[in-house]
C-alpha cells in the first residue's frame, strides 16, 4: 500500500484501487453527531489492494482500510463502484463506511469468515457469529449509501442442536454509542438484517431493506436507547421492525431497557408476521415508543403486534401510534397478546413478578382498508390489567371491530369504520369512556403461573 498523501478536499469520484479517504480532524471534534455535519476536516488518501471484482476476497484489504482510518483518528472510508466480496468487517470508533452509487458489499458464504463472540439471539446472549458489518463497544460510527450491502443466502437460518452458533446478521453494532445507518440498500435471507444491541443514540434513515424467508426481520432494536428510524422502505420475511429487550431471568436481571424509539415516515410490508412487533422478548422492559406517519401495506398477522408472555416480567409502557395507513393485512390492525406470545424461557421470571405490566397505549388517526380485525386486545392478565388504552379517530373499512379485556382507563372515540359484521365493540373487565353498547366477552383463558425455581437465578 502506498504512503499517505494529504489533500485539502474530498474528490467526488475515486478509482477502485484508491478507495480509502480518511477525513482527519483539525481539532478534537467528532466526524458527525446525531444531527449530522462535518465541522472541519482535511482529506487523506491511501491506496488499497481491494479488487472489487466480485470474485476476489477483499476482506483483508477493506479491514486494513477501516483500521488505518481508525488509528489516524477517524473519518470516512469511501468505497468506489464495484462488487466487494468480504467476510465480516469491523467498524472502528469515529469511522464511517461510505458506499458510492454502484458499490456493493456482498458477504462470503463461509461461516469461518465471521468471527465468533457473544451475540444476542431471541433475547439471550449466546455464542454466535458476528455480522457482515459489525462493531463492538465503538463510538461515532456509520454506514452511509447510496450503495448496497448483500448478505450471502448460505448463511441464513436458525441455530440447531447440531450447530448451536447463531448465524451472522447483516449489520450488527453491539454496545455502541452514536450509530448512523443512512441511505443504502440492504438484502438478506433467513436472518436479521439490521440488529443494534445494547446501543445508544441510533439513527437509521432512508434505507431500502429486502429480506425474505422466515426469521428475516428487517430492523431489530434490542436493548437500545434513543433510536430514530425514519423514511425506510422495508419488505421483510418476518417483522419489518422488531423491538426487544431480553428474555427470561437473564434479561430481567440485566434490565437493559429499550426506550425512546421513534419510527416515522416508513413503508412496511411483511410476508410472515407483523409490520412492527413490540416483543416478545421484553424482560428488560420497553418504554416510550412513538410511531407516526407510516404506511403498512401488507402483514400476515397484524400491522402492529404487541407481544409478550407470563414469565417475561418487566413492563411495556408509553406506546403511541398516529397518522397511519393500513392495508393488505391478513390478521388486522392491532393485536396485544401479553399472555402466551413467544418462547417460554428455560429460566422464566416466577410468580406475579413474571406477569408483564402494561401501561399507557395510544392509537389515533388510523385509516384502514379491508381490515379483517380492527383491534384484538383480549390476551391480557387479570392480575395486571393494561392501565390506559386510547383508540381514536379511526376510519375506513373493517369486518370485525374491537375486542378488549382486562383494561382500566380505556377511551374509545370517533371510530367510524364501515363493513363491520357483528358488534363494533366487545369487552370483558374494561373500565373507561366510550364503552356504551359494548357486547360482553368471556374472560380470557390465563396460563398457569410460573413457579419459583429451586434456587435463586444467577447470571453465569
Amino acid at each position: 500500500m502506498s504512503d499517505i498523501i494529504t489533500h485539502n478536499h474530498v474528490k467526488d469520484g475515486i478509482d477502485r484501487r484508491g478507495f480509502l479517504k480518511c477525513m482527519a480532524w483539525a481539532g478534537t471534534g467528532v466526524l458527525w453527531t446525531m444531527t449530522g455535519g462535518i465541522l472541519k476536516s482535511q482529506t487523506l488518501s491511501q491506496t488499497s489492494d481491494a479488487a472489487g471484482d466480485g470474485t476476489t476476497r477483499d476482506t483483508v484489504a477493506m479491514q486494513q482500510a477501516l483500521d488505518r482510518c481508525g488509528v489516524l483518528g477517524g473519518g470516512d472510508v469511501l468505497v468506489p463502484p464495484g462488487t466487494y466480496l468480504t467476510g465480516a468487517l469491523a467498524l472502528r470508533s469515529n469511522t464511517t463506511l461510505r458506499l458510492e452509487r454502484g458499490t456493493t458489499i456482498t458477504g462470503t458464504p463461509d461461516f469461518a469468515d465471521y468471527p465468533i463472540t457473544q451475540v444476542r439471539w431471541e433475547g439471550k446472549w449466546i455464542r454466535g457469529h458476528v455480522g457482515l458489518l459489525y462493531a463492538i463497544d465503538a463510538r461515532h460510527i456509520g454506514v452511509v449509501g447510496p450503495g448496497k450491502i448483500v448478505g450471502n443466502a448460505a448463511l441464513g437460518g436458525r441455530p440447531t442442536a447440531q450447530n448451536p452458533l447463531r448465524h451472522p446478521a447483516l449489520i450488527e453494532p453491539i454496545g455502541c454509542d452514536d450509530v448512523r445507518l443512512e441511505g443504502f440498500q440492504a438484502e438478506y435471507r433467513l436472518m436479521w438484517c439490521i440488529h443494534p444491541a445494547n446501543c445508544d443514540n441510533v439513527a437509521i434513515s432512508n434505507l431500502v431493506i429486502r429480506t425474505t424467508g422466515g426469521n428475516g426481520d428487517g430492523i431489530d432494536i434490542d436493548s437500545c436507547r434513543h433510536v430514530r428510524i425514519d423514511g425506510c422502505d422495508i419488505a421483510s420475511g418476518d417483522d419489518c421492525i422488531a423491538i426487544k429487550s431480553g428474555r427470561g431471568s437473564e434479561g430481567y436481571t440485566l434490565m437493559r431497557t429499550t426506550e425512546d424509539v421513534h419510527i416515522s415516515n416508513c413503508t412496511l410490508a411483511d410476508s410472515i408476521f407483523a409490520c412492527i412487533g413490540i416483543g416478545s422478548e421484553t424482560s428488560g422492559g420497553i418504554r416510550n415508543v412513538r410511531i407516526e406517519k407510516c404506511r403498512f401495506v401488507g402483514a400476515q398477522t397484524f400491522a402492529l403486534y404487541i407481544k409478550t408472555r407470563v414469565g417475561r416480567g418487566a413492563f411495556i409502557e408509553d406506546v403511541s401510534a398516529t397518522d397511519l395507513d393500513v392495508s393488505g393485512v391478513v390478521g388486522g390492525f392491532l393485536r396485544i397478546n401479553a399472555l402466551t406470545s413467544g418462547l417460554q424461557d428455560e429460566a422464566p421470571v416466577a410468580g406475579d413478578q413474571g406477569i408483564p405490566a402494561l401501561r399507557n397505549f395510544r392509537f389515533s388517526n388510523v385509516r384502514v382498508v379491508d381490515c379483517p380485525v380492527l383491534v384484538d386486545a383480549t390476551a391480557i392478565h387479570a392480575a395486571k390489567p393494561l392501565d390506559g388504552f386510547t383508540l381514536s379517530d379511526v376510519t375506513g373499512t373493517c369486518r370485525k371491530g374491537i375486542s378488549l379485556a382486562n383494561i382500566r382507563g380505556a377511551v374509545i372515540r370517533d371510530v367510524k369504520v364501515t363493513g363491520i359484521e357483528g358488534p363494533l365493540l366487545s369487552v370483558h373487565n374494561v373500565t373507561g369512556r366510550g364503552l356504551g353498547g359494548a357486547a360482553t366477552l368471556p374472560p380470557p383463558r390465563l396460563p398457569d403461573p410460573v413457579p419459583p425455581g429451586q434456587a435463586p437465578y444467577e447470571l453465569r
